[in-house]
């Protein structure tokens, strides 16, 4: 399906370049009213956003443009995206809406939907809404205006939620924690989360001012967090990204617990326990190590395309429950209907408090090498043309030659950022860094 603003992560893009303007945020608020409206009645929405100072901006331009389609609006203020998606399930929201475009810098923002079931909207109502989108902007009769309020108690619910995912009795008490909330959506809700499980906590990046969201902290720059823990004679550091829905772990030695290594930790645990009920899904970018270990448990395995909405499909389309991204977007959907940093991290605390053992001793499989390159797209590249060139690929094919069955080659555009991203992985005595480069260099070439 061709979709001209949504892409696999909602709408996302630089603030003031269309469409991540406030314009088209009044017509997109408007657009979805019309689709809701049609479908249920009177609809109701849930607005949530991260700490992006832009956040404002788009909060007022939705509200305004929903209000005129007739639906009824309720504010949640900073709120992680999937506390967005469990209060739009628990409150009987039509759908939720959420400002933020997670791991990015402030400059950009975004836009993403969740349905009345807290999951992603489905293609074909997002079809819906782009239709809408080129119609003329009508306003409904005055006394049929949808009414705006706010929800003062939006944190203290996703807080108990988070804590009911592990069992009643689980206590913290003993850990140090160090939490990294990237100046995001996490900053007022995960040291509550840990603080009152009884972990001893300290913090980085909770002191947001619009403009410092995933400057040099969070998920996807887990150094910050590493030298923290170290420093700070911690048992682990939690980096979260922007938004909340990604996280990333680091032991007490400094060393980096990514997605797959979370993914790895759960299901064996509740393998092990009985309770997995079917396999797991990775995506493209999920290590062969974790494959390979699975397997050694006989535990089902597929990839999905990379996305996080493949991701559910794939769960959805098996009826499992487990899986997610080597990023750290991790779907636990025993217990919530998307990928959550904070109820994907007490997962792995609740087994090591189990275990009674360190997250180090948690680790279970050897990763093959892994090289990841992201190039930058130029302005008015055509990604389409530039992944078919011939020259890329006869360097792709060249090098997959190399590899023989020892590894693999990805290269996709990224569906949220202008990146090309080149991945090599192979067997050690392979030097995949190398391998990805001579890719990466010819896309550069092929730019210039």
């Amino acid at each position: 399906m061709t979709r001209r603003y949504f892409g696999t992560d909602g709408i996302r893009g630089t603030v003031g370049e269309y469409p991540i303007t406030a314009d088209f945020m009044l017509k997109l608020g408007w657009a979805m009213g019309r689709v809701l409206n049609k479908q249920n009645g009177r609809a109701k929405v849930l607005i949530g956003k991260d700490t992006r100072i832009s956040g404002y901006m788009f909060e007022s331009a939705l509200e305004a443009g929903l209000s005129a389609a007739g639906v009824d609006v309720s504010l949640l203020g900073p709120m992680p995206t999937p506390g967005i998606a469990y209060l739009t399930r628990t409150l009987r929201a039509d759908a939720g809406i959420v400002i933020s475009a997670s791991h990015n810098a402030f400059q950009d923002n975004g836009i993403k939907f969740f349905s009345a079931e807290g999951t992603k909207l489905p293609d074909e109502v997002e079809a819906r809404i782009e239709e809408e989108i080129e119609k003329p902007l009508e306003t409904v009769p005055a006394d049929r205006l949808g009414k705006a309020t706010r929800i003062d108690d939006a944190a203290g619910r996703y807080i108990e939620f988070c804590k009911s995912t592990v069992p009643h009795r689980l206590t913290l008490h003993g850990l140090k924690i160090v939490l990294d909330c990237a100046h995001g959506a996490t900053y007022h809700i995960a040291p509550s989360v840990f603080r009152e499980l009884g972990a001893k906590v300290s913090l980085l990046g909770a002191d947001p001012d619009g403009l410092n969201i995933n400057q040099q902290v969070g998920s996807t720059y887990p150094a910050s967090l590493r030298a923290a823990v170290i420093e700070r004679g911690a048992d682990l550091g939690i980096a979260f990204d922007g938004d909340g829905d990604r996280v990333v772990l680091v032991d007490a030695d400094g060393q980096e617990i990514d997605g797959d290594d979370i993914i790895y930790m759960i299901a064996k645990d509740r393998h092990d326990r009985g309770e997995l009920d079917g396999g797991v899904v990775g995506t493209l970018m999920s290590n062969f190590g974790l494959a390979a270990a699975l397997e050694a448990l006989d535990v089902p395995f597929e990839r999905a395309k990379v996305g996080d909405r493949y991701v559910m499909e794939r769960l959805a389309a098996n009826d499992w429950h487990l899986g997610g991204e080597s990023s750290g977007h991790i779907v636990c959907g025993h217990v919530q209907t998307t990928g959550d940093g904070i109820v994907s991290a007490l997962q792995v605390l609740a087994i090591m408090v189990n275990r009674n053992c360190s997250l180090a001793q948690l680790r279970g499989f050897e990763k093959a090498p892994q090289a990841l390159i992201n190039v930058r797209l130029t302005p008015g590249t055509d990604k389409k043309a530039l992944l078919e060139s011939d020259r890329l690929r006869e360097t792709v094919a060249d090098v997959e030659a190399e590899l023989g069955d020892e590894g693999r080659v990805l290269l996709r555009a990224s569906g949220t950022e202008p990146l090309i991203r080149v991945m090599v992985e192979g067997r050690p005595h392979l030097d995949v860094v190398a391998l990805a480069r001579r890719i990466a260099t010819d896309v550069e070439t092929l730019m210039a």
